[in-house]
């Protein structure tokens, strides 16, 4: 095959927890992830030639070696000998800097689209074992759906999918560097830890509301106190009816969980018109596993 597409889904934290910060550095980490209808396209295209070309429509997102879609194609070439190159062209829609795994869902696709071009014949466990070097979420990202991650984020157990609803995702006008967030985190003074096994009893129930009611990120703590639009942000949803609101991963970004795809696209166009976001999307879980 010469030319194939992959879709790499965004995802949001139901759940984040943060259990402790390792002697090496990385925090342990306790969440439930999903993905959403979200999603960047990535196209690839083999090449008779050696090398890795990456292309972005995104001036601000260049193609060199920094980009993790470059750093997942290197590593699968150097690991499997691939005398091939590949053109890989993406088309961005994930927000960027925004909590959401925008670069790890895209990396995720590359393991998927070089696995059939390439007829590599590796599985989604195999898959998962060599992403963790390009990013503690790639390896979800790699699986999708809903799941519980633990360790740094690579420990994955499958979940129940999401209860069908409606999802406001919001991105306000800042970029927060996930390093900064976890290094003024103090996961030794957390006061509060979200109810991560409630929810996944809720999601076991198909309980749209109980889910609702247990999300839960402690990273706001940073990211929320810096940047006061989030909660002012999380506020405007529940106030035009959310069931509830949440920051997602290290944010900015926010999502509303609505039962009503009327008011669902009323408080999107509420926030396009209050200047409280530039990118507002409306959405919905995808339980499905790639």
């Amino acid at each position: 095959m010469d030319k194939i597409t992959r879709k790499a889904y965004a995802k949001i934290n139901l759940g984040l927890d943060v259990l402790r910060r390792r002697e090496d550095g990385y925090h342990e980490v306790r969440m439930i992830m999903q993905s959403v209808g979200l999603y960047d396209t990535l196209t690839f295209t083999r090449r008779e030639e050696a090398g890795i070309v990456v292309v972005t429509d995104k001036e601000e997102l260049p193609g060199d070696e920094s980009n993790l879609i470059y750093k997942a194609a290197k590593l699968l070439t150097e690991t499997y000998g691939i005398g091939q190159g590949v053109h890989i062209a993406l088309e961005k829609r994930i927000p960027m800097a925004a909590g959401m795994a925008g670069g790890s869902t895209d990396a995720a696709a590359v393991f998927h689209g070089m696995n059939e071009m390439f007829s590599l014949g590796l599985s989604m466990e195999e898959m998962c074992v060599l992403a963790v070097k390009i990013g503690a979420d790639v390896p979800y990202c790699i699986k999708g759906g809903t799941a519980l991650a633990e360790g740094i984020g690579e420990v994955l157990s499958n979940l129940p999918g999401m209860p069908g609803c409606f999802l406001v995702i919001a991105k306000p006008d800042i970029d927060v560097s996930t390093k900064f967030v976890y290094e003024n985190l103090h996961a030794d003074r957390l006061e509060y830890h979200p109810d991560i096994d409630g929810m996944m009893d809720a999601l076991g129930n198909k309980d749209l509301e109980g889910v609702a009611a247990r999300l839960g990120n402690v990273l706001e703590t940073v990211t929320a106190k810096k940047y006061p639009r989030v909660e002012e942000i999380k506020a405007f949803m529940k106030a035009r009816g959310a069931l509830n609101a949440l920051m997602s991963g290290s944010g900015p970004t926010v999502f509303g969980i609505y039962d009503s795809k009327e008011r669902a696209y009323e408080t999107q166009e509420a926030l396009e018109q209050a200047g409280l976001a530039k990118q507002v999307f409306v959405t919905d879980p995808v339980n499905e596993k790639r």
